[in-house]
């Protein structure tokens, strides 16, 4: 959903403000009027005539015919030009960076990824730079407008600061400072905050306002949607529900606190519970073959007492915690993303009677669980970081100026 929340300060600003807002309906509805766009903006028609002028003149949109219903002329639209602009979507991962080139359609042209050898500042970085350089020296005819740097960890998007990083020593540095040799925008994210957009502006939560996504990979993570907006501190992170206490007498997590959500459901908490259990001569499948996050979540599928054993201890420990922040947010769907998701059948119904055990009716009644369409696609956050900086017309100023 389109919104003007912006503060503005002086006219010039307000027209970045008003185009950002035209951009946006465009984007997320579009082919669209500009009779419709002017209704649903509250701008005056020759506003939005001027703006999207403007717009077409940048080759941000184009219009296209669309078929009257009663007959006469086609009504003119407008739709986003998306194939025509590119950037370089980069994911710092634990042990690897992962690089694409991508166009504001979400579609990848090309992408790559490589070791990361040294996990200090220097290190990062001069790996960091070198894959986008490569990408970016293999499209030498292509237009590109920003890149975009998601990761795990504690970021602040604002400053482009790394606070923290559970998988590497680079607390305190600003990425935006250090790539800003390429002469491009540069946008950082906490990469479940990233996706959690993705899944609004792609994916599974499209024409959904408010919705969870809680990604559970070697850690636990959430992104929040609450009325079409990703719910973001000033400076502070939101969503580490990873280090929600479960069990104050549990296992010690890297954070310092002892029994988080993350030492019980992250994969491999849950490959050690069952490694437990299959040492204490428990019988089952998952004995005669290579114990991955995989295996037992298709054993659990399969009936395997075990695996089945453990999906319920995981989702009456992650079914807690979401139980809170339904009554919180009380949001319409949510998301699931990592490997445990591929146990749904089995843990699904598991989560939604723990979540009900401890909500309200009115909240958890029409609730839907789902998993997250983008579950293996790690540049995919990135997308979402340039998507929102268009939308609040930061990188629609560049792209305007830069002509």
């Amino acid at each position: 959903m389109a919104k003007r929340k912006e503060r503005v300060t002086n006219h010039e600003q307000l027209k970045l403000v008003n185009a950002a807002l035209v951009y946006q309906l465009i984007d997320l509805d579009g082919p669209v009027s500009r009779v419709s766009i002017a209704q649903r903006s509250a701008l005056a028609p020759a506003s939005v005539t001027n703006i999207t002028r403007q717009l077409l003149d940048h080759h941000l949109i184009s219009e296209v015919a669309q078929q009257a219903s009663t007959g006469g002329r086609p009504a003119i639209s407008l739709t986003t030009q998306k194939s025509s602009f590119h950037f370089v979507s980069c994911r710092l991962g634990r042990d690897m960076i992962q690089c694409a080139a991508m166009d504001l359609s979400g579609q990848s042209l090309f992408e790559q990824q490589t070791d990361i050898e040294e996990h200090d500042k220097q290190g990062i970085v001069h790996t960091l730079f070198e894959q986008i350089q490569q990408i970016i020296d293999r499209f030498p005819q292509k237009r590109f407008i920003a890149i975009a740097v998601t990761m795990a960890g504690l970021v602040d998007p604002a400053s482009g600061i790394i606070h923290y990083s559970p998988n590497h020593s680079i607390s305190g540095l600003k990425l935006s400072e250090v790539l800003k040799d390429f002469s491009l925008p540069v946008y950082i994210g906490n990469d479940i905050r990233a996706r959690a957009l993705s899944e609004f502006y792609l994916g599974a939560a499209q024409q959904c306002d408010d919705f969870i996504l809680v990604s559970i990979h070697n850690g636990v993570g959430a992104g929040i949607i609450s009325d079409g907006q990703l719910l973001l501190g000033k400076h502070r992170p939101v969503g580490e529900i990873g280090h929600v206490q479960i069990d104050p007498f549990g296992k010690q997590c890297h954070c310092g606190s002892f029994g988080c959500l993350e030492t019980v459901v992250s994969n491999p908490a849950i490959i050690e519970q069952t490694r437990e259990l299959l040492e204490r001569g428990h019988p089952s499948c998952l004995a005669a073959e290579p114990l991955t996050i995989e295996s037992i979540c298709h054993a659990a599928t399969q009936g395997d007492a075990v695996a089945t054993h453990i999906m319920e201890q995981a989702a009456k420990s992650l079914g807690q915690v979401l139980g809170m922040l339904v009554n919180v947010f009380n949001p319409e769907k949510i998301l699931l993303s990592g490997e445990i998701a591929q146990s749904s059948p089995v843990l699904f119904p598991l989560l939604m009677q723990q979540i009900k055990r401890q909500t309200l009716p009115s909240f958890s009644g029409n609730l839907t669980l789902d998993r997250a369409t983008f579950q293996h696609q790690d540049t995919i956050g990135g997308y979402a970081l340039i998507k929102r900086a268009l939308h609040e017309s930061d990188l629609l100023r560049h792209i305007m100026q830069a002509q």
